[in-house]
């Protein structure tokens, strides 16, 4: 049983919402003078990604926008959280701007405000203009100049529209994963370049939080960063070392230059890898915000692995316990948990949930209906997680559910299925699940209560 959701918790105005990404999505990589994105590059490597899947065409969103907002107002919510493609404005990463671009995102912001639906924009979700990758990408400084700068045009266009705004989507993957592990694009496995990268890609947030305040004043400035709680598979204390190792790998490093505290000193010693600082970068980089957004999935339990890669932890696997189909481990808790250190150890004082939710195989049923009871329940059980997290004094403004559409997973390619609705690829015909049933449901009890 799921624990029950405490609606009353939520404050009147909550925003309820979706989320997606502009190259999982949208498709069309070849149209109206798009350039192409590390992820073009990177999906069409052999091996790469599974299946050899891409996201050439995706979910075609970029042709059937006005259908997936249909979509969000069956499900009732009234915010949506989506990514502008940088090479798509700007497709060599820096020069000429690409009107036809830009006007896609005009009509989709039109679309949904006449829908009755805040937009909340993402300038950068990973699709990076190869032209700049070719030049060095994050591990040079221009990139962050380069963001700021794409930054500034898009807040321009859309900033007399759009309030809501996010620099960076989870630079820990874009950072660690892209550029250490080598699993997500542009696919290296090196230290040197993943500390510079890191660098560089919060840099490039502060430089963008004051390029959208200087091109839209009204504007709200967040980043999106995604975390988990870190637990010590034993008492021993090599794993308790490994797990605070790993707290500042996946947690600390994200957060505490974003906060003012610097680039911890003691990953700093960890990594042995020279920071690229200027005068003047911590301020940039510790610029206040209007709101932080937290993307929580799982958590994670760690023992030591001096053998083993930075931050020499490895990742155990815990018997006995729920799991999605990404085989994460479900833990509803550690989103309050996270909600919780946010606001007390960092003293966030506007947050969202800007992702949250869980991939499991879908079957269609002879009628054409989707059950998924695993995903609703997931869904239940990390509302009720942000219910208790809002009664503790949390100030949780919304929740983005990951996400509206099954999309192109990255690595994962279109095996794992994310959406509330389901999207049959082949004709792209989309058709809501009962998870989506449900969340409208959740949704629509909120909004009565909140009116009585």
């Amino acid at each position: 049983m799921s624990d029950p959701i405490d609606l009353a918790a939520f404050p009147r105005d909550f925003a309820w919402g979706t989320a997606t990404s502009a190259y999982q999505i949208e498709g069309a990589v070849a149209e109206d003078g798009r350039g192409t994105s590390i992820w073009d590059t990177f999906s069409h490597v052999p091996g790469a990604v599974d299946n050899a899947d891409h996201g050439d065409t995706a979910c075609d969103h970029y042709h059937r926008w006005p259908e997936d907002i249909a979509l969000m107002k069956g499900l009732g919510t009234d915010a949506y959280r989506f990514s502008v493609a940088w090479p798509r404005v700007v497709p060599g990463g820096d020069g000429p701007v690409n009107k036809a671009g830009l006007d896609f995102y005009d009509r989709l912001v039109d679309g949904l405000l006449d829908a009755g639906i805040t937009p909340s924009v993402t300038l950068y979700h990973w699709d990076l203009p190869q032209a700049l990758q070719d030049r060095g990408g994050w591990t040079v400084r221009e990139t962050a100049e380069h963001l700021a700068a794409y930054a500034s045009v898009v807040a321009e266009r859309l900033g007399d529209r759009v309030t809501q705004w996010a620099t960076l989507n989870e630079p820990l993957c874009s950072g660690w994963i892209g550029h250490l592990e080598g699993r997500m694009a542009p696919g290296l496995t090196d230290l040197t370049a993943a500390v510079r990268a890191s660098y560089h890609l919060l840099l490039s947030h502060g430089l963008a939080t004051q390029a959208v305040r200087a091109a839209a004043p009204g504007a709200r400035i967040g980043l999106v960063t995604n975390h988990s709680t870190v637990a010590p598979a034993s008492t021993r204390p090599e794993d308790i070392e490994a797990a605070a190792r790993m707290d500042g790998h996946t947690n600390r490093w994200w957060l505490d230059p974003v906060y003012g505290r610097g680039f911890p000193a003691d990953m700093r010693e960890l990594y042995g890898v020279e920071l690229p600082e200027r005068p003047g970068d911590p301020e940039t980089i510790g610029a206040p915000l209007d709101w932080h957004g937290l993307n929580y999935y799982f958590p994670v339990t760690v023992s030591d692995d001096p053998a083993g890669p930075v931050p020499y932890a490895r990742e155990v696997r815990l018997p006995d316990v729920p799991r999605t189909g990404m085989d994460w481990h479900i833990d509803a808790d550690g989103l309050e948990t996270f909600l919780l250190r946010l606001t007390e150890d960092y003293g966030v004082r506007r947050l969202y949930v800007t992702e949250n939710g869980s991939a499991f195989p879908d079957t269609v049923g002879p009628d054409g209906r989707i059950d998924d009871p695993e995903r609703t329940r997931y869904l239940e059980q990390h509302l009720a997680a942000c219910a208790s997290a809002l009664r503790k004094g949390v100030p949780l403004a919304g929740y983005y559910a990951w996400s509206l559409l099954d999309n192109f997973e990255w690595a994962y390619g279109y095996d794992k299925r994310f959406g509330l609705v389901h999207v049959d690829y082949a004709t792209q015909k989309r058709t809501m699940k009962t998870s989506g049933w449900r969340y409208a449901d959740i949704i629509r009890a909120h909004r009565a209560a909140a009116a009585d």
